[in-house]
């Protein structure tokens, strides 16, 4: 089993150009994208992902993912027919681009469940199957080889226990299954910092075992840090390693341990950095040397 590193875009939003970006993987080695959603995605022109798959090919680099902007999909569980429309559309124009820059894999969340509502979560988890039966098959006349659902930290977003991993991907293995001309599989994207806490704080189930668990089902991963109750996001440069509770040695020793489980013989772990405080001129800068440290740090273990 082989681990290749890549980055995902989302830290350099209103911040720097994807000339940039681009110019920084290529100076670290890097050579795999995974484009996080943005704004404007739902309303740009075509024109825009053929240059960026042009400009990114210039610098060797493949834009092999897509991963919708911040729970920009969490209409399918909002039991409201106007916001689950939305959803839709909007994750049909993701897999549209994802077609035109040439991606493996186009992944969204599976929606949000109203916390006023806990009622909505399993009528929202149906929403979200249904509605991807559709966009598996719009996904497979689109050249895009899987569609993903990450594995969360919340009661209200799923699927975020084992029990929920095993229900979701059951559901669209089977669906695949019975078809397989006209329908993509569905994988887990996983990330090495989401475990499960529940109101109190108590963890109920652990970064390591959640990332262990989704294996069989995993087709890409996000690598990030976390504090100990999966609240804070961050990376690992030096500033950072001393408050997060990620250990990428025992990472590594699961990869290994399980390597006959997972479904690919290589696969890709996008460091996913927010980055430093955005606007402001004392904190921007830093962007280059927090994501240049992560990478050296994880390139220790991967």
């Amino acid at each position: 089993m082989k681990v290749h590193i890549g980055i995902k875009s989302d830290p350099i939003q209103n911040r720097y150009s994807y000339e940039w970006l681009f110019g920084l993987m290529r100076s670290l080695g890097i050579n795999y994208l995974q484009l996080g959603g943005f704004l404007e995605m739902p309303l740009i022109d075509d024109g825009f992902y053929r240059d960026l798959r042009k400009l990114a090919e210039h610098y060797n680099i493949k834009i092999k993912s897509l991963y919708a902007t911040y729970r920009v999909t969490a209409g399918f569980s909002s039991q409201n027919r106007y916001f689950e429309e939305a959803a839709r559309k909007i994750y049909e124009v993701y897999i549209q681009a994802g077609n035109i820059l040439g991606v493996d894999y186009v992944g969204a969340n599976a929606g949000v469940a109203y916390r006023d509502h806990p009622e909505y979560k399993q009528n929202g988890i149906k929403c979200f199957f249904s509605n991807m039966k559709k966009l598996m098959r719009l996904a497979k006349s689109n050249n895009i080889k899987a569609l993903t659902v990450e594995i969360m930290s919340s009661f209200s977003e799923s699927p975020s226990t084992p029990e929920e991993i095993d229900s979701f991907m059951i559901f669209f293995n089977k669906y695949h299954k019975d078809h397989k001309d006209d329908t993509v599989p569905v994988y887990c994207l996983g990330d090495i910092s989401h475990g499960y806490a529940d109101m109190n704080k108590t963890v109920i189930h652990s970064n390591y075992e959640i990332f262990e668990y989704a294996i069989p089902y995993m087709c890409e991963f996000h690598l990030k840090n976390t504090d100990s109750i999966f609240n804070s996001t961050f990376g690992f440069s030096k500033d950072e390693q001393g408050v997060g509770i990620v250990d990428l040695k025992r990472i590594k020793k699961i990869i290994n341990k399980n390597n006959d489980k997972w479904p690919f013989e290589e696969i890709v772990g996008y460091l996913e950095h927010p980055g430093p405080k955005l606007g402001r001129d004392y904190s921007d800068y830093l962007l280059e040397k927090q994501l240049t440290e992560s990478i050296e740090t994880l390139r220790r273990y991967f």
